[in-house]
């Protein structure tokens, strides 16, 4: 390992940790408005939905709006599971038992 590559390591570490500090470190320190916070709470469900729907609706990178796409077939399951038992395991157990299932069968 080079010189620069642990300068490049040592760097990341720096900026990573720097980062988390900001965020974790200070939070109690600093306080944010009313109508801020309740806009952060909004993020992860966001931030899930940019993730997933994509590779659930484009698998091959074109709409695939049927029942032939294993990924919408188990996502579906895995909402009605969800609704249902409101366990997560049990959401993710059916979910992935669905996604196979299809992929065997079809």
């Amino acid at each position: 390992m080079s010189g620069d590559e642990l300068w490049l390591i040592a760097g990341m570490f720096a900026v990573t940790f720097g980062i988390r500090y900001l965020l974790f470190g200070l939070a109690g320190r600093i306080s944010l408005s009313a109508w801020l916070s309740d806009s952060l709470r909004f993020i992860p469900p966001a931030v899930l939905t940019a993730i997933t729907v994509p590779a659930v609706l484009l698998p091959d990178g074109q709409w695939q709006l049927s029942a032939a796409n294993p990924y919408l077939v188990a996502a579906l399951c895995s909402i009605a599971a969800g609704i249902v038992t409101r366990n997560l395991l049990a959401t993710i157990a059916i979910g992935l038992a669905a996604f196979f299932l299809h992929r065997l069968w079809f």
